[in-house]
């Protein structure tokens, strides 16, 4: 389960004030919830994009803090997606998740990276 952090001075809230429709707009029908930390997520067990086996999806709030987008994209093997002659869902799953990512939290995927980069800097030990 990643994690993602919104732009500075923007919320979840005011970007994607239907979380759950937004969802089941890029990844299809949503079919239940599940627990992760304490934070109800929404469960979409079988996605329109034949690439994911499973997406879990939804607000992390954590009070005080600014809440984040919490998603783990289930994804099957790329090799049984290109057997099976899906190898052009492969470029549209990639889509739908930057998509998706870039319109919930304001930040293409290189300022995603970067903030990842400097998350694992930051948890470094000092020698």
């Amino acid at each position: 389960m990643k994690e993602y952090k919104m732009r500075r001075g923007e919320h979840l809230d005011d970007r994607m004030p239907d979380l759950k429709g937004s969802i089941e707009e890029y990844f299809g029908e949503i079919t239940g919830t599940e627990e992760w930390q304490g934070h109800e997520l929404y469960v979409v067990a079988d996605p329109d994009n034949p690439v994911f086996d499973r997406i879990v999806a939804g607000a992390a709030e954590y009070g005080s803090k600014k809440d984040k987008l919490a998603v783990h994209f289930e994804e099957r093997p790329a090799e049984d997606v290109i057997a099976e002659g899906n190898a052009d869902a492969a470029a549209d799953a990639v889509d739908a998740k930057n998509d998706f990512l870039l319109e919930a939290t304001g930040r293409d995927a290189k300022s995603r990276r970067d903030s990842l980069k400097r998350e694992v800097e930051d948890d470094a030990p000092d020698y």
